[in-house]
């Protein structure tokens, strides 16, 4: 019968008679049939269903067995005997190999026509050693899912004992090497509905012997903790969360939180696998666990890792945060719109929190500019709910681990703790280009001064491999003596004293090496100990050249960054008038005391602008937040208000050695020599003596792309009558009143009173202030980099900067364009007011063609370096408020055919380029890239170890990484980007 039936269903008889024929052999089931003819029957229809192609074979191969089966039972068990089914797993059938999905079925269709048949149970030892063996196999989803449905319908073959606990183990890695499919729509849908028939076999073994849940669980922790970059296990064991008890958390967050063995960063790993696991169509519960673990972990005090699961996983929901709010908004949901609520609400808390981000949040805050914002006080609320703060206030925050620079090519600085004040005005200097190349190009051989400190920074920041460099050494060698290490500090406080240490190093070393003392004396050359200390070992161990390269005898600090300002008063009732001179590094810029400014309220501290403690009560009123429009001040408003006249009366009167008494007077400040590179400080912390608190002001200041300077040529007035003095023993003389760091009212504008004497007394004093306004120049300037202070206090917030690559040819046509408005204007000057005014404006029509096609911005923010553009850096006030403008760098143009002071030789063929480095400094700079490759190197081998080791248990622990408190970030070779604080404190 077999012969007939196979040659009938490969013959080419219709269909209907094919059909019928077939009716008739399963219907001879049913009389005596011999067990030749059976075994013969057996062996065509498991050919028919296995090996055929034909979906009409196939299905009448099945009709076949499935009558025969039925009839003679006896026979069929024989034919499914231990050998036949052993051959089918481990060598398959014909050309089918063993782990196609067909195999099985049929088995499975096979068991099925033997239900309640002894034969089941005397195969169930071998089929609970081969499905062992296949899932050790790591077999694919759909073959999973077969072996799944087989399983569930015979629980008889599932293993037992201990080999139930191994099948589990086994099952569950099998769950991580999971491939879902890039397909259609069907295709993800059949992998998922395999997955979670192969979660649903597991949940019912569970259930069955609980001794193998635990295993289980402990070896999903293993897998989605393993921290091993060649394997990055399937999203598809979420589906296996929706099973676990819910009444198990409590007891297994406790275990997994409080278990030595257990390594933070093996934690953290687990925890942002979870977090992604929220995306799995069918994760249900796993959102109950990661909160539970998340709080399980806060209970415990590991902040580290929450810090660390965040900043990790903040980076890359922030890109998608526009397109989800505006998929919310169009798709008219009720729900859609509570949610849109609460997300924007969440948001704010984060820009919030995580302040100085502007490239970043930019595209957030116009996608969600029409939904409500919440106040200050909500925001507040919010964040304290769920703050991470340890009892000690100590942080670590997160380091991304990068493998090299960010595709700007420029290299970040890692934050040591409390160090951003460091970094930003690190970067502003590298990016002076002049001041770059004259630092790298001298010839220090050897030494251990602060230069020579600085220059290997900058090689580094030039030529490192690594995406950001820790500057330990420089720190401990730069760092003031008042400054505490790990707490928030001022960066220009930072700023003066570092070029103040580098200017009087080099004066000193000069000094040392033309008079060759034996003794150095500290004291006697009128330097700290700091560098006395460093002058020391300089000449102890080498050496270095003079880097007075000008031969004019000034330093480098003071060729690069040094001006002097005149300083005149005259006396209005005698009107004799005194000058003296002094040099600066900077201009502290006072705001206009009759400006609009926006302050926090009388008598309220710091607000948590970024992260500051949120363990005890904090008392703020809400920051006023200008709309995105034009700036109501301008860098010229605060330039002009610096050089403007001021009267001196009443307790602030002058002594007139003239008059022999106080006399009211007029002070007039002029700049007499003007620096290569402009260094201007906004004061935007002003002293609050009724509160003891110093609050910030806010004011967003217009800074524009080019301005000019006001210069007056140096002469001596014939009418002085005290001896003009010009100080050169410092460089960092003080040239406000010791009240400008508070931003006091020290300039008003004259009374009508005060008008009408000097119209009286015009004529008399036409020889005197009045009488330099005829010798002023205005000096063109471009702007190099800003450092930007992100926060609500100055005892609290974070520094980033802004620099733009700078080169000789870059700007020469618009400085140029600069110039020729500039000498416009100067030939109409009338006065020195209408100079200043029109000087600062004239420049204003310059900016908006100046454009910035050839010279490329980038954000500094710590170890995160990234490109952004001209109208980034003006607008950022503007979207966020609490990031003001704080510290400007602006560089000197040179014009075509007219004199640059020093400029032509800063410029000269010798710093066209990057100067070549010392072979001291390339040796250091290629010894630490071979160890950044080593370091590399270990990091793989390590993890590959760490996931060759992993096992059913929770892995051994080491001592945990105590990285420096504050808020910036931590201590480390290099890496690093994306958001590198946490609590945002001014470091």
């Amino acid at each position: 019968m077999d012969k007939i039936l196979e040659a009938l269903v490969s013959s080419s008889h219709p269909l209907t008679i094919k059909r019928a024929i077939v009716k008739k052999v399963v219907e001879a089931a049913e009389k005596e049939v011999t067990e030749e003819q059976c075994q013969a029957l057996y062996r065509l229809t498991a050919r028919l269903i296995l090996q055929s192609e034909d979906t009409f074979q196939q299905q009448v191969g099945q009709q076949v067995q499935e009558a025969y089966a039925r009839f003679h039972r006896d026979e069929f068990a024989r034919f499914l005997s231990k050998e036949f089914v052993l051959g089918l797993l481990q060598q398959g059938y014909g050309s089918l190999d063993r782990r196609d999905p067909a195999i099985l079925d049929f088995l499975h269709g096979c068991l099925r026509l033997l239900l309640s048949c002894p034969a089941v149970l005397e195969l169930a030892p071998l089929m609970q050693t081969e499905v062992l063996r296949m899932v050790c196999e790591r077999p694919e989803a759909a073959l999973c899912a077969k072996l799944a449905a087989l399983l569930t319908d015979f629980p008889q073959c599932v293993p037992r004992d201990k080999a139930a606990v191994l099948f589990c183990q086994q099952l569950v890695r099998t769950f991580a090497h999971f491939q879902c499919p890039v397909g259609q729509e069907a295709e993800l849908r059949r992998y998922v509905t395999q997955v979670s028939r192969v979660a649903t076999l597991l949940q019912g073994i569970w259930k069955v012997e609980p001794a193998t849940l635990l295993p289980s669980l402990q070896e999903v922790f293993a897998i989605i903790s393993s921290t091993d970059p060649s394997f990055e296990p399937s999203i598809a064991l979420a589906s296996l969360v929706q099973h676990i008890p819910l009444q198990m958390i409590t007891v297994l967050i406790k275990s997994l939180t409080t278990d030595q063995n257990v390594k933070d960063a093996s934690m953290t790993q687990a925890l942002s696998r979870m977090i992604d696991w929220l995306s799995w169509p069918l994760a249900n519960h796993v959102d109950t666990w990661v909160i539970a673990l998340l709080k399980g972990l806060a209970a415990v005090q590991k902040f580290t890792i929450l810090i660390d699961v965040t900043l990790l996983k903040i980076e890359l929901v922030v890109p998608h945060v526009v397109p989800l709010v505006q998929s919310l908004q169009t798709d008219g949901l009720p729900t859609s719109k509570a949610f849109l609520l609460q997300f924007t609400e969440l948001i704010h808390c984060m820009m919030y929190q995580y302040s100085g981000f502007p490239d970043l949040y930019d595209s957030i805050l116009e996608a969600i500019k029409e939904l409500p914002k919440p106040s200050e006080e909500k925001i507040k609320f919010v964040l304290n709910q769920s703050a991470w703060t340890s009892q000690s206030n100590s942080f670590a925050s997160g380091l991304l681990r990068l493998t090299g620079k960010s595709e700007t090519g420029k290299t970040g600085l890692v934050n040591l703790g409390n160090t951003c004040y460091m970094n930003s005005i690190i970067q502003t200097l590298f990016m002076a280009t002049d001041f770059r190349r004259s630092v790298l190009s001298l010839h220090l051989n050897g030494s251990n001064t602060l230069m020579k400190k600085l220059q290997l920074l900058f090689a580094f920041l030039a030529h490192t491999q690594r995406a950001a460099y820790a500057p330990r050494s420089f720190l401990e060698a730069s760092r003031p003596p008042w400054f505490t290490a790990g707490s928030q500090q001022d960066c220009s406080e930072y700023l003066r004293f570092l070029l103040d240490r580098l200017h009087e190093e080099e004066k000193t070393l000069r000094a040392l090496q033309t008079a060759k003392p034996t003794v150095v004396s500290a004291n006697a050359e009128g330097i700290g100990d700091c560098a006395a200390h460093s002058v020391n070992d300089t000449l102890s161990h080498s050496h270095a050249e003079p880097v007075d390269a000008e031969g004019d005898g000034r330093t480098l600090v003071e060729r690069m960054f040094g001006g002097r300002l005149s300083t005149s008063i005259c006396c209005l009732l005698c009107h004799s008038l005194s000058e003296k001179e002094e040099p600066f590094t900077d201009l502290s810029l006072a705001f206009c005391p009759s400006a609009p400014q926006s302050t926090l309220g009388p008598c309220q501290g710091a607000v948590n602008g970024g992260s500051e403690n949120l363990e005890g009560p904090v008392k703020e009123a809400q920051s006023v937040e200008r709309p995105a429009i034009e700036p109501a001040l301008s860098l010229h408003d605060l330039l002009e208000y610096f050089l403007a006249p001021e009267i001196l009366e009443e307790e602030n009167c002058y002594f007139c050695e003239r008059c022999g008494s106080l006399q009211r007077a007029e002070r007039v400040m002029r700049v007499v020599t003007a620096p290569e590179y402009l260094i201007l400080t906004l004061l935007r912390f002003s002293y609050d003596a009724t509160c003891h608190v110093r609050r910030k002001i806010l004011d967003n200041v217009g800074m524009p792309l080019r301005m000019c300077l006001p210069v007056h040529q140096h002469h001596a007035s014939a009418s002085n009558t005290a001896a003009v003095s010009s100080s050169s023993s410092s460089l960092m003389a003080q040239i406000d009143s010791p009240e400008s760091g508070e931003n006091l009212a020290k300039k008003l504008k004259p009374s009508q009173r005060e008008e009408e004497e000097e119209r009286l007394t015009d004529t008399g004093r036409e020889g005197g202030i009045k009488g330099g306004r005829s010798g002023v120049h205005l000096v063109p300037y471009v702007l190099s980099s800003v450092v930007m202070h992100s926060g609500m206090s100055s005892e609290s917030g974070h520094y980033y900067s802004y620099g733009r690559n700078m080169s000789g040819t870059d700007v020469c046509a618009a400085a140029t364009s600069i110039a020729n408005s500039c000498s416009k204007n100067s030939e109409t000057e009338a006065g020195l007011n209408s100079g200043q005014s029109e000087s600062f404006t004239a420049s204003q029509d310059v900016v908006e063609c100046g454009g910035q096609s050839s010279s490329e911005w980038f954000l500094f923010n710590d170890s995160r370096v990234t490109f952004t553009n001209f109208q980034s850096v003006q607008n950022v006030t503007s979207r966020f408020p609490k990031d003001t403008a704080y510290v400007l760098i602006y560089r000197k143009q040179d014009i075509g055919g007219q004199p640059g002071g020093t400029r032509g030789t800063v410029n000269s063929s010798k710093f066209n380029g990057e100067p070549p480095l010392h072979k001291d400094l390339m040796d250091a700079i290629t010894k630490d890239n071979k160890l950044f490759l080593q370091e590399q190197e270990l990091n793989a081998r390590t993890r590959a170890l760490q996931a060759a080791s992993a096992s059913c248990s929770f892995r051994p622990n080491g001592s945990d990484d105590n990285e420096p408190p504050g808020s910036c970030g931590p201590s480390g070779g290099g890496g690093g980007g994306g958001f590198n604080t946490v609590s945002r404190l001014v470091f």
